[in-house]
């Protein structure tokens, strides 16, 4: 990869002259994002309870569009696991009964498009409205405590088909503990396949070898399971004997793809948005995928070698148009993908077209060599899933929500078993009225937790002085933003936050961020009037309170 300096000189061109200066550069780091893209849109697909192929689609039209209407540079746009759990639960709203009753799916699926359709257009309409400015508005312990159940879930779902078995329950507690049922009546080489897929997908990011890292881990491990999926006759039916059991094997442990991929489009059917459960579902493809891409771009920028800045609303815009035409052809929901994305970076790309290269390689691979997707087994997938859901759930996430505080981790774990005890909409509800009631209980005034009263100064130096009163908290910082980002329009800013009785973690991680922002414009932004409050732990982003 190249490595440019931090500066904005140089920038690489984004327009039409840009994707030929920069094609020997974006179109590596697409073929190598395709790598490990590939694997994991067929994985995600399935988990979400859509055909293989629906993942592919999503890539190929999202990642086309995306790049010619977002000026998000570097962000790869596909399926992405953090959404999972909303597709699954959408299709068995509408009566999904994973392969049972083949007809009774493909309904479902087409109901789930219907969804999707509807939450691209809301998406479109927020996006003309503003609005990108609403992922401001989550409090940071929620969000990550979200994504971690999210990560529990995903587990608890793949992990019986890395056995070979298919549970019985659907719930996520139910799954888990369903888990030792599973291990105890595994299927001897389909578990082989799929333990050794984990296996290699959690040791090799721990070999520091170059070499160890030329192709892409998902990629790897398809590589390696497709010829022993082939030595066990997989395409075949068949039974094998093992410690005295009889197992059966064949074609229901491949992805199932079509040969030809116009068949596999698949119109959507908009009966379920008839019902309220069909707009619940709606509400939570909009919400959760806007929020999770408008995170992921916020995250890329800061990683950016060009400092480029990404306008949220143009990226929602796009994400919002993509998704429509995704859910129109058969395609699952669409975000900004950050694992995706950072290895595009990683490996040298410099524009927005080097995601479009990438779904030029995903059209081109299942449009001319189809049968090779077929070989893949469903283990190896389910593998894949695992490892992506132990990331998003890490033992280290606990541990670093605990270091920024108590509080924090409790927001953070109610979350958690909230989302797993009900579902994903209702979960991050209660850990937001959990994050209210811990404000007040620091002493926030319940006034000041939409709107931080503001006092604007400006003194005959040039910095404007901003003092803010009541409390800075997550659900008054989009206006406190907006007074600071006004104020910096011409002069230093310095807020003065002595007055405030608290300010919690998401304002502090924050403006530690806006900081940055201003220190990239050759601005400051000073912060002050916190030496009289209290720190709820030592990290540089605990919350304050004053005090008494």
């Amino acid at each position: 990869m190249s490595n440019p300096s931090s500066s904005r000189t140089d920038v690489p061109c984004s327009d039409f002259r840009g994707l030929l200066s920069n094609f020997r550069y974006d179109a590596n780091a697409g073929f190598l994002v395709f790598l490990m893209a590939l694997p994991l849109c067929l994985g995600i697909s399935l988990a979400c309870g859509y055909p293989a192929i629906a993942g592919v689609f999503t890539a190929v039209v999202g990642s086309i569009l995306c790049s010619l209407l977002s000026n998000s540079e570097l962000t790869i746009k596909g399926p992405a696991a953090g959404l999972i759990v909303i597709a699954l639960g959408a299709v068995t709203e509408f009566g999904f009964t994973s392969g049972v009753d083949p007809d009774a799916d493909l309904r479902a699926y087409r109901m789930a498009l219907g969804v999707g359709v509807a939450a691209g257009v809301l998406q479109i309409a927020l996006a003309l409205m503003r609005s990108g400015i609403l992922s401001e508005f989550f409090p940071t312990s929620v969000v990550h405590g979200m994504l971690s159940a999210i990560g529990v879930i995903i587990m608890s779902k793949q992990i019986h088909t890395v056995f070979g078995v298919k549970p019985e329950s659907h719930e996520p507690l139910q799954l888990l503990a369903e888990i030792p049922h599973s291990i105890q009546n595994w299927n001897p080489e389909i578990a082989w396949i799929g333990l050794t897929s984990l296996v290699l997908l959690f040791t090799l990011p721990l070999i520091k070898l170059r070499w160890a890292r030329i192709v892409p881990a998902p990629m790897l491990v398809i590589l390696l399971a497709v010829p022993v999926g082939l030595y066990f006759d997989l395409d075949h039916e068949h039974t094998y004997s093992f410690g005295g059991h009889i197992f059966g094997m064949g074609p229901a442990y491949l992805v199932d793809v079509p040969k030809n991929l116009f068949t596999a489009i698949t119109f959507p059917d908009f009966s379920g948005l008839q019902t309220l459960a069909g707009w619940k579902w709606v509400v939570m493809f909009t919400l959760i995928g806007s929020l999770e891409s408008l995170l992921s771009a916020k995250a890329i920028d800061l990683i950016d070698p060009w400092r480029r800045k990404t306008n949220f609303n143009r990226d929602l815009l796009a994400v919002g148009i993509a998704n429509l035409a995704c859910a129109m052809i058969g395609g699952l929901p669409m975000i900004s993908e950050i694992v995706r994305s950072k290895a595009n970076i990683d490996n040298g790309a410099r524009t927005r077209y080097a995601d479009m290269w990438h779904g030029v390689f995903l059209l081109l691979f299942v449009a001319l060599v189809p049968g090779l997707i077929h070989e893949i087994p469903l283990a190896a997938l389910a593998a894949m899933l695992v490892y992506t859901g132990f990331r998003l759930a890490s033992p280290r996430e606990f541990i670093h929500v605990y270091h920024i505080g108590k509080e924090q981790l409790a927001v953070f774990v109610v979350t958690v078993l909230a989302i797993l005890w009900t579902d994903l909409l209702l979960g991050i509800g209660i850990g937001i009225a959990l994050k209210f009631a811990i404000h007040v209980f620091n002493g926030a005034p319940v006034r000041s937790l939409f709107r931080s009263p503001v006092t604007v100064e400006q003194p005959a130096t040039d910095r404007t002085v901003l003092t803010v009163g009541g409390s800075a908290t997550f659900s008054s910082w989009i206006g406190l933003k907006r007074e600071i980002e006004r104020a910096g329009d011409s002069t230093d800013v310095v807020l003065d936050l002595s007055e405030t009785r608290l300010v919690d973690h998401t304002v502090m991680e924050r403006l530690h961020a806006l900081q940055r922002e201003f220190d990239e414009r050759d601005c400051s932004l000073v912060i002050k009037g916190l030496d009289d409050h209290q720190t709820l732990s030592h990290h540089p982003f605990a919350a304050r309170k004053k005090a008494r």
